[in-house]
This record gives C-alpha cells, sequence and structure tokens, in this order.
C-alpha cells in the first residue's frame, strides 16, 4: 500500500506562482513512477505531469508544458509540482497519483494505482 498526501494549494493570481507537494508513504517510493492530475468541477481528471522513478525523464500536458515543473526528491519520498505563469483554466483539483514502474503510460487515469485526497487551486484573473 501507498499513501499520498497533497499540500501547497490555495489561492494564486493569474501569472503568479504555486508549488504543490506530494508525501508518499508504505511502498518503496523509489520504485514509483509519480504523477499530477487536474479534475475541474464538471470536468474529467485529467493528466497534468508525470516524473519516471529515478526523475531522469518527465511527461508534460501540451497545456502545462514550459509553465509547470515536476520533480522529485526520493530522499524524502515527495514530488512537487511548481506552477508558474499561473492561469485562471488552471483552477482544480490537484491529485498526486503513484503507479509501478513498468505498468503502462505516465498519461492515463488507470495506470495510476494509488491516489491521493487532492489540494484545490485556485486562480483568479
Amino acid at each position: 500500500q501507498v499513501q499520498l498526501v497533497e499540500s501547497g494549494g490555495g489561492l494564486g493570481q493569474a501569472g503568479g506562482s504555486l508549488r504543490l507537494s506530494c508525501a508518499a508513504s508504505g511502498r518503496t517510493f523509489s520504485s514509483l513512477g509519480m504523477g499530477w492530475f487536474r479534475q475541474a468541477p464538471g470536468k474529467e481528471r485529467e493528466f497534468v505531469a508525470a516524473i519516471n522513478w529515478s526523475g531522469g525523464s518527465t511527461y508534460y500536458a501540451d497545456s502545462v508544458k514550459g509553465r509547470f515543473g515536476i520533480s522529485r526528491d526520493n530522499a524524502k519520498n515527495t514530488i512537487y509540482l511548481q506552477m508558474n505563469s499561473l492561469k485562471p483554466e488552471d483552477t482544480a483539483a490537484y491529485y498526486c497519483a503513484a503507479k509501478r514502474r513498468y505498468s503502462g503510460s505516465y498519461y492515463e487515469v488507470a495506470t495510476y494505482e494509488y491516489w491521493g485526497q487532492g489540494t484545490q487551486v485556485t486562480v483568479s484573473s
């Protein structure tokens, strides 16, 4: 089992920055691929960013490429999402997720086995 706890959400200004964190416990963290997803009211959960077990490979949705950065610290069992140049359309609940190392696409919700409770990000214009 893996437990994931997100933090760092809140209210941001358009053009501003926020940083989300996700702390993991349980199964060996360094063996897991990790991702961030988001879900706005009335919409499906969508992929935002992901990082492989070593941190050597990262993946981004086109909508956040160049603005968001994902990273991980395996010594702290934590991943981060640095969100810059925020836009009102970034408003959503953001979820951290974990998948086994070789278990499929980083981009698909169904690939991920473990999920956090989510943290709300609201961007005002």
